[in-house]
């Protein structure tokens, strides 16, 4: 992989793993089966973290593999537009591009379907391409479970984990229809969180990490586990963020849902750019949290992600909940 020109300033935030195209309906509340018309928009969990990160300003990066295709022209055209570094992507001849569909039912369903066969090519990322050098100069290293799934790309992001000296974010991401069991998944999450200082997850994904999906009982199970910061996601209860300094409770931001698939991904940008920004663990979780809402307000992932002006004017907004627009990413 690529290493930048001699003399450029590292980056922000360096994000590794999976890509995908979005292929999303434009009709909601409608099986696919009935879908007259689909938007194609960039996606893929650790993509669109380094989308959200860029909209605030930062120098962002990912690393990441797709297919020698259309798809692929496509992936490299969009991360460039939205100003991210994409001398990581590189191609796997013979694999396609994956893709993601999905339903929209708001307020609260949206299920996803994943094109990733017959293998995907972000579980291709090798360690031994690994600009380890980039990744250790980085001010922050976001990896994600799914990453760990799969081989090369387990051993890859544990070696990238390890390269990094400094903040380093698991995303705790885990999606069942990767994994042969939840247990299989446990094993290589807790290997990974040795070289982890900011764990983000909700209560599921915390369960199969450490067993635990009482929000304060993870929280310690995971500051147990080593990491410097633990973000619980409950959903419509808002957000619990740990540390050895103590825990904060933020409650969740009122939107009207329209597609929540973002919302995690948009979290995650938003909480990269406050702690590059040196924020407390409060400020964090408020400004992350609205970043998420804001994008479950919207159609699309990585085209929705909202600036810094956004953000602020819905927290200083009069709070106006209704019965089904408390979101949290």
């Amino acid at each position: 992989m690529t290493s930048p020109p001699p003399g450029a300033a590292p980056h922000d935030l360096i994000t590794m793993g999976r890509v995908s195209v979005d292929v999303y309906p434009q009709q909601t509340g409608v099986p696919l089966e009935d879908v007259e018309s689909f938007g194609k928009y960039l996606g893929g969990s650790p993509t669109n973290v380094a989308v959200a990160a860029a909209r605030y300003g930062r120098r962002t990066a990912v690393i990441t593999r797709t297919g020698a295709d259309p798809f692929g022209r496509f992936v490299h055209k969009a991360l460039k537009g939205y100003g991210v570094d994409d001398r990581f992507v590189t191609e796997v001849p013979g694999l396609p591009t994956p893709l993601a569909f999905c339903e929209i039912f708001p307020p609260d369903d949206f299920p996803l379907y994943f094109y990733r066969y017959p293998k995907a090519p972000d579980m291709e990322i090798r360690a031994g391409e690994l600009d380890l050098g980039a990744i250790a100069a980085a001010r922050i290293f976001w990896a994600t479970v799914t990453g760990l799934s799969q081989e090369p790309s387990r051993e890859a992001t544990v070696a990238a984990l390890a390269a990094h000296p400094g903040t380093t974010v698991l995303d705790l991401d885990y999606r069942p229809m990767f994994w042969e069991s939840p247990d299989a998944a446990r094993v290589r999450v807790r290997e990974a969180l040795g070289h982890t200082t900011v764990a983000v997850g909700n209560l599921d994904e915390c369960e199969v990490a450490v067993g635990e999906r009482e929000p304060r009982a993870a929280a310690r199970a995971l500051l147990d586990r080593g990491v410097s910061v633990a973000v619980v996601k409950q959903g419509p209860r808002g957000v619990l963020a740990a540390s050895a300094d103590g825990a904060v409770e933020v409650p969740p931001t009122p939107v009207e849902v329209v597609n929540g698939l973002g919302a995690g991904d948009a979290f995650g940008g938003a909480l990269c750019h406050g702690l590059l920004s040196g924020w407390d663990l409060e400020r964090i979780v408020r400004f992350a949290g609205a970043a998420g809402a804001i994008v479950a307000s919207r159609l699309a992932c990585a085209d929705a992600m909202p600036d810094a002006g956004e953000v602020e004017r819905l927290l200083a907004a009069p709070a106006a909940p209704g019965p089904d627009k408390e979101v949290t990413a």
